[in-house]
């Protein structure tokens, strides 16, 4: 299975790379404004990156550049450090290492991380 290599320059060039918009709002009006949203994932060695908040849309929301392409990625939202759910993810996916394993969601099928599956032209 090709997620979650390492990607050396070379290989990044092979492949390409591509941006990526995560995206994450309340689940209904009146909810707890949370202290923060991040993302988190195999195409950022599982370090969270913070995903700003627009007031206008009242939605979190990141672009990150530069993920290598043409392989699957695993990721997670986490909202106040806590795996939250994200609707706009690929498939879900049995976590395997141990970043996987801290970061991911209980589901009715058992643990489980997000699926991005990076394609480039």
């Amino acid at each position: 299975m090709p997620h979650r290599k390492n990607h050396s320059p070379d290989s990044v060039k092979r492949t390409g790379t591509y941006s990526k918009v995560f995206k994450w709002q309340l689940a209904k009006p009146g909810d707890p404004m949370p202290v923060s949203v991040e993302v988190v994932g195999s195409f950022n060695s599982w370090k969270p990156v913070a995903m700003p908040y627009d007031r206008i849309s009242k939605i979190w929301q990141l672009t990150l550049h530069g993920l290598p392409g043409n392989c699957t990625h695993h990721y997670m939202l986490l909202v106040n450090g806590q795996p939250a759910n994200d609707r706009f993810c690929d498939g879900l996916a049995k976590p395997e290492t141990e970043e996987e394993m801290r970061f991911q969601l209980q589901t009715l099928r058992g643990p489980r991380v997000f699926m991005l599956f990076s394609q480039t032209k």
